[in-house]
């Protein structure tokens, strides 16, 4: 004979699938790095500006009036 299975059983199941799910908002979020890591003008940029950070050609922005004042 089959042993019982509970609706507790089914929820407890049900919640250790949710816990294992990925959401809708880490796909997402995956979709939008291939596509950055796959452009190759993207990659070029991002480096460009490690490269400013790491020699210190940054300058300090302390509000969106200010950062628009600099285009």
């Amino acid at each position: 004979m089959a042993g019982t299975v509970t609706i507790e059983d089914v929820y407890h199941e049900l919640k250790v699938i949710e816990r294992k799910m990925v959401t809708h908002e880490d796909l997402e979020a995956l979709v939008d790095s291939v596509e950055i890591l796959s452009n190759p003008k993207t990659m070029e940029a991002l480096r460009r500006s490690d490269l400013d950070i790491k020699e210190g050609r940054v300058k300090e922005v302390s509000s969106v009036e200010e950062l628009l004042s600099e285009l």
